[in-house]
């Protein structure tokens, strides 16, 4: 199953309590609430949707628009 913009912004608003409306492409995450722990358990329901991703290839782009570029890079390389 291919993860969209929509479903991260969603996984993503869920686990801080927020309206996905209210999180934009160049927030920074971490002010919003996603610590190191909250991003580890957002890597891993999204391996559990069959995404091969590494804590250390979010952990150094702060932003919905940083991870999304990411996730695509992984999701087209692995013909997702």
């Amino acid at each position: 199953m291919a993860i969209t913009l929509e479903r991260m912004r969603a996984d993503i608003a869920g686990m801080i309590h927020e309206d996905p409306k209210e999180i934009g492409l160049e927030d920074n995450l971490m002010d919003l609430g996603i610590d190191s722990m909250r991003l580890l358990n957002l890597i891993l329901k999204w391996q559990e949707d069959g995404l091969d991703l590494e804590f250390a290839e979010l952990a150094d782009r702060f932003t919905l628009a940083g991870w999304w570029e990411a996730i695509q890079a992984k999701q087209a390389g692995s013909g997702a």
